[in-house]
């Protein structure tokens, strides 16, 4: 069957991500954009529909690189509304020892369509929680996402560090080295899609070093290297962490994860804040990627990522909305508003323009997840994008299309293309009854603070 050759005629505003003078418009064959039409011009392969988007402003699909999907379910939880990162886990490790393969399945399909709504396409996942009954958690995770026709990187997290010997999770949450090397194996082996329009990728992602032993830190990183796939984890997100490695291994972050065999441009990182000038060198030479949550951030008041002079340094930089229990939401439009504010705080406005902090969101973030296919609007890439318009007053009087996204506070995508099928159309996710997802996942919510008690 031959695919539709389909115009999206003279865009309001867009964003390429490669500065190609794309005014009038993109021409998309199949899953795959064919060719980039300057303003003036009219298409040169044949084209079988067109689609007038004067009306929509058009960005590639966001990619989002940190996220716990779970956390959906405990949002604004009120006994940790205002706690810091390590007082705030503790606080939540005891619910969220309680999870039920439903509970995740509702959690991560509500994660998933605020994602989309919001102009994400791509979303990486971090889910370390295996409680007896949740073995199949990852299993979970990859039916919801073929529902959705989204894009996925599902990390296989762990915990081994538990409370008995030093570390910060309760006991119940943690799993022994062969168990979780095991199930990484495979998962890889059941789901991991390979080179360019992959739409379920696995990561393998230890939590942090407060909850992992070295020994799994350095076998997991063997069985990445050996496999083929990304490393994914949390490190340097606060200052407790700096002073827990300091005690636990006489090493500042970034000197474990060297020791651990992490240092390499397999690895990307939630977080990374409290680097030091030589760190930042050492990582930017290495290549590890830092994902960048900053609402997160703000919310623990955890710190700012040092993220202009990563990226400098040769640190793919990306964004992340990291989990819905200390976001609490998972839009990622709103995210990179937010991360061009606090940025601004720390480089000022001139260094930190809205096109920087949308890069970040889409080719900085295809690069920390390995994909060289995603990322940009240009021939050979595939067919990846969000559109907006303009028409709420909170728009009204802007004049720059692409700024006015952020500026003005763009919230929900008017329609989401994912390898060329629509998958939201005039702001509603295709196939989805929102109002139910919405009814089961407030109930299972309540019942899970419930068995809490």
């Amino acid at each position: 069957m031959t695919p539709t050759t389909t115009w999206l005629k003279q865009p309001l505003g867009i964003f390429t991500g490669d500065d190609a003078d794309a005014s009038a418009g993109l021409v998309i064959r199949g899953a795959e954009v064919v060719e980039v039409v300057p303003r003036g011009s009219e298409p040169t392969h044949p084209v079988d529909e067109v689609f007038d988007a004067s009306r929509h402003v058009v960005i590639p699909g966001l990619i989002n690189t940190h996220h716990h999907f779970y956390q959906t379910l405990t949002r604004a939880w009120t006994p940790v509304v205002s706690a810091e990162l390590f007082p705030w886990l503790k606080g939540l490790y005891g619910v969220w020892a309680g999870l039920t393969p439903r509970d995740l399945e509702l959690a991560t399909t509500a994660a998933l369509a605020e994602l989309l709504l919001s102009g994400c396409t791509t979303a990486a996942d971090h889910h370390y929680l295996f409680p007896d009954g949740l073995e199949q958690g990852i299993d979970v995770q990859v039916d919801v996402v073929r529902r959705l026709g989204m894009r996925a990187t599902l990390t296989r997290g762990s915990m081994s560090l538990g409370e008995d010997d030093g570390g910060l999770p309760p006991q119940t949450t943690v799993q022994d080295a062969e168990t979780i090397l095991a199930d990484s194996e495979r998962l890889i082996g059941a789901y991991h899609e390979r080179g360019d329009g992959a739409f379920v990728q696995i990561g393998l992602a230890p939590c942090s070093p407060f909850s992992v032993t070295t020994e799994v830190m350095r076998e997991t990183a063997q069985l990445a290297e050996r496999l083929d796939v990304r490393l994914h984890t949390h490190l340097a997100e606060t200052l407790d962490e700096e002073d827990f490695c300091r005690e636990r291994f006489a090493l500042r972050t970034v000197d474990y994860l060297e020791s651990v065999g992490w240092l390499s441009d397999r690895s990307w990182l939630a977080h990374g804040i409290h680097f030091d000038d030589a760190e930042i060198a050492r990582l930017g030479a290495a290549g590890t990627a830092v994902a960048h949550c900053a609402t997160s951030n703000m919310r623990l008041a955890s710190g700012i990522a040092r993220a202009v002079e990563l990226e400098e340094a040769g640190a793919p930089v990306g964004l992340g909305v990291d989990g819905s229990a200390s976001n609490d939401g998972s839009n990622l439009i709103q995210e990179v508003r937010q991360a061009l504010y606090l940025q601004r705080l720390r480089y000022g406005a001139a260094s930190v323009t809205p096109e920087r902090a949308l890069g970040w969101a889409t080719a900085g973030s295809a690069r920390a997840l390995g994909r060289s296919d995603l990322g940009v609007l240009a021939p050979g890439k595939q067919a990846d994008l969000a559109m907006f318009t303009l028409d709420d007053l909170r728009f009204s009087g802007s004049h720059d299309p692409v700024a006015a996204l952020l500026l003005c506070g763009a919230e929900r995508a008017d329609r989401v293309m994912v390898g060329g099928r629509w998958r939201v159309v005039d702001g509603a996710i295709e196939g989805l009854d929102l109002e139910q997802l919405i009814a089961h996942h407030s109930e299972a919510a309540s019942d899970l603070l419930a068995r809490h008690g």
